[in-house]
C-alpha cells in the first residue's frame, strides 16, 4: 500500500505545471523613463526617471493586473519570487498621438522566465509627460 501511494504521489507531482505567479524564484527588475514634452508633443522639454510611477504585472494569460508597485526614486521597480513563465509589465503613458480620448496608452512589455531561477532586466519603458 505504501508503494502504491508513494507512486501515485511521485506520478501527482510530475502531471503538476506550476503556473505563472509568486512563489518562484525569478526576479523581473526594470526603469521608468520619462521624456516630458509640451502639451502639443513638438518639443521635448526634459528627460529624468520615473518616480513614484505606478507598474503592473498580469501572470500568464489573466485578465487585469495581478500586481501592482510603484518605482523607487531612481524609477525602478522589481516583481520578485515568480515561477518560469509568461507575463506582461506595462505602465501609462500621456498619448503622444493625441488620438486616445483618455489621454493615455499602455506601455508593454512582455516576458517568458524559463528555468528554476533567474534575473530578467527589461528595456526602460519609456513614457511622455
Amino acid at each position: 500500500m505504501k508503494k502504491l501511494f508513494f507512486l501515485f504521489s511521485i506520478l501527482l507531482l510530475a502531471s503538476c505545471k506550476q503556473e505563472e505567479g509568486v512563489g518562484g524564484n525569478h526576479t523581473i527588475t526594470g526603469t521608468v523613463w520619462v521624456k516630458n514634452y509640451n502639451s502639443s508633443f513638438t518639443q521635448l522639454l526634459g528627460e529624468y526617471a520615473g518616480k513614484d510611477t505606478y507598474v503592473y504585472i498580469v501572470y500568464g494569460d489573466h485578465q487585469g493586473y495581478d500586481k501592482r508597485i510603484k518605482t523607487d526614486y531612481k524609477g525602478q521597480f522589481t516583481f520578485e519570487f515568480l515561477y518560469p513563465g509568461d507575463y506582461t509589465v506595462y505602465t501609462y503613458s500621456l498619448d503622444s498621438t493625441l488620438t486616445d480620448l483618455s489621454g493615455f496608452v499602455p506601455v508593454v512589455q512582455s516576458v517568458t522566465l524559463e528555468g528554476r531561477k533567474g534575473e530578467t532586466t527589461l528595456e526602460p519603458l519609456i513614457i511622455f509627460e
